[in-house]
């Protein structure tokens, strides 16, 4: 790890090779940001395809390259769109993406209550790819310049913590209630039932329903559904399991059936499947 946090790894095949960098964003942005910032540069011989599956996070892409074809959307009107700088909110489904030989730029992933807090209707973005400018409008071209004008990924993502901050400190406040309910559900794997969350609160189920969707983008249902996917893509990533009738008993499907319907339902493809297109060097699923 470099003096300014930053992590470099490299990946260089026969068709296609790839630079990422990672660094944490700023402390304040916990529970904003899920995870490390990436920044990448990537090169391929010939049109190269990913697979991007139901994760339970809302993807803030700041393209500095080449547009990026969304080849594929389930459940979403944004496919056959080609796109620059995007946000993908909480998605029900799987997206095949495509670029022509090169790209670079910079991921974000937000928590949904964070998307709430920079996107002001996280529910607007559900299900959907939209433009970046969309959201935020001008900014969006001045944002793409600056990091594209910085050398040194360390800076990059500094400038992405003053950025995010100041629109997190406009942004409206959380719902607490909300977010405690979206905390069970992410600890609990998506397990905990949506009437047990609306009783602990005091709130109907519908009235919970209904804030909760405001605050995340989904109802409580498909989130939980996504959460609990997400627990059992990382179980089978993390491999090897006995077998897919012990990943449903782990991750609380009722038999193998109903996880390799929800794997075609979230992924596009089957659990073996999943794992045989895993792209080397953190490089994501070949789509």
């Amino acid at each position: 790890m470099a003096p300014d946090g930053v992590t470099v790894t490299h990946h260089r095949g026969d068709a296609y090779a790839w630079t990422m960098a990672f660094r944490a964003p700023h402390p304040a942005l916990a529970g904003i940001v899920a995870g490390p910032y990436c920044g990448y540069v990537e090169d391929a011989s010939s049109p190269f395809r990913r697979r991007e599956v139901a994760n339970g996070d809302v993807t803030m892409i700041l393209n500095l390259g080449a547009p990026l074809d969304l080849v594929e959307m389930s459940r979403s009107s944004s496919a056959g769109r080609r796109m620059s700088s995007f946000v993908a909110g909480l998605h029900e489904g799987y997206a095949i993406t495509e670029h022509h030989g090169d790209q670079h730029g910079v991921e974000v992933k937000l928590t949904p209550p964070g998307a709430a807090r920079l996107l002001g209707d996280p529910a607007e973005v559900a299900n959907e790819c939209v433009a970046l400018d969309d959201l935020f409008g001008r900014s969006v071209t001045e944002l793409e310049e600056r990091l594209a004008s910085t050398a040194e990924w360390g800076e990059r993502f500094a400038l992405l913590d003053r950025v995010l901050l100041e629109r997190v400190a406009e942004g409206p406040e959380p719902d607490r209630a909300v977010l405690w309910a979206w905390a069970q559900l992410e600890r609990s794997h998506g397990q905990v039932p949506v009437s047990v969350l609306a009783d602990e609160i005091g709130w109907s189920r519908r009235h919970f329903g209904v804030r909760f969707r405001a605050q995340v983008g989904l109802a409580p249902k498909p989130t939980g559904r996504i959460l609990r996917f997400r627990r059992a893509v990382e179980v089978l990533r993390a491999g090897p399991v006995r077998s897919i009738a012990d990943l449903a008993a782990t991750c609380g499907y009722a038999d193998h059936s109903h996880l390799v319907r929800e794997f075609h339902a979230l992924g596009g493809c089957t659990p073996s499947q999943l794992v045989g297109d895993q792209l080397p060097a953190g490089g994501g699923v070949a789509g």
